[in-house]
């Protein structure tokens, strides 16, 4: 006996109540705004600025003993990666320390790189540091501006591949859902402070394209049925849809949400903040596919332009009844 999460056949309603799921969206982009605009992120070194050491010792890097020794010398938000390379050779083990900035200096000073060798020391006598790179506002100012300008063009080019997929009515729909999950995600990491760096940026670029690619397959099935139930009112084409797709949704969802907590629990301090930006957008993503992206292409409606080239033409551009 196969393991179901929902019933082979459904028939929910998700539209009675769209005006409540539409309501509590809207409630909680505004809420997200209203925390990003008075509280901010909390941005992390790639944004900030600050120290980059490159250490290089015969002995494997062990990321926790690097992270307790430093503990110790309180230098506040601090980064630490191994850094792996095929040419590197067996007593070359490369780390990248990097140190937030200390007070309004924006580079660590001589004396603090001293300590951090000395407590390094501790790890990996042999420990030496190949080079030290300072990085000042303005550039993390330009890399957020970046990041910035990334996300939008990924959205702009969602509804580009949407309009000319579908309808523009199917366009909006998606670029709304894809927003909606997008400003969530950024209100959940300033309303909680976690750290926001450049690997949170590519968790928001991934999640654009886990909830499109959510929103699409039930946009395809809408487009099927449109064709298969000419007579039926728009909502029961997209209630239709909807039932029919939600187990692969949820299936796909689950099985998804499955790693991510692994990750979550067993991943480390490094990629904890990834993680959960890609857990959180999961969860919206799910949820804007299913009750996002439909409502708003009800509220709008569309037109069945999908017919047969033999069926009269005065259906073909007949506005569905909603």
């Amino acid at each position: 006996m196969r393991l179901r999460l929902v019933p082979e056949e459904t028939s929910i309603d998700f539209f009675s109540r769209s005006k409540l799921w539409l309501g509590i969206s809207a409630v909680l982009i505004v809420v997200a705004l209203a925390s990003f605009f008075l509280q901010g992120l909390n941005y992390g070194i790639d944004f900030r600025g600050g120290t980059t050491i490159r250490t290089q010792s015969a002995e494997p890097v062990d990321v926790g003993a690097y992270r307790d020794a430093l503990q110790q010398l309180e230098l506040g938000d601090t980064v630490i990666s191994e850094v792996f390379d095929p040419s590197f050779g067996p007593e070359q083990n490369v780390a990248m320390v990097r140190i937030a900035p200390q007070g309004e200096a924006e580079s660590v000073s001589q004396a603090t790189i001293e300590n951090i060798r000395t407590a390094l020391a501790e790890v990996a006598p042999d420990i030496e540091f190949t080079s030290v790179s300072s990085v000042g506002s303005k550039v993390s100012g330009e890399l957020i501006q970046t990041a910035v300008i990334a996300v939008l063009l990924a959205i702009a080019a969602v509804l580009v591949y949407i309009w000319l997929r579908f309808e523009w009515q199917f366009a909006v729909g998606a670029v709304v859902a894809l927003v909606h999950d997008v400003a969530l995600t950024i209100g959940i990491f300033s309303e909680l402070q976690i750290r926001f760096d450049l690997a949170i940026i590519a968790a928001l670029l991934t999640i654009v394209g886990y909830s499109l690619n959510d929103t699409v397959v039930v946009f395809d099935r809408v487009r099927e049925n449109l064709i298969k139930y000419k007579k039926r009112p728009l909502k029961e084409v997209l209630n239709v849809s909807i039932n029919e797709t939600l187990s692969r949704t949820l299936m796909t969802s689950l099985t998804t949400l499955l790693a991510l907590i692994a990750l979550l629990v067993l991943g480390g301090d490094v990629i904890r903040g990834f993680v959960f930006a890609m857990t959180w957008g999961v969860l919206v993503g799910t949820y804007s596919s299913i009750f996002v992206a439909s409502a708003v292409l009800h509220r709008l409606g569309v037109k069945r332009d999908w017919s047969k080239p033999d069926a009269p033409s005065g259906n073909q551009f007949a506005n569905v009844d909603a």
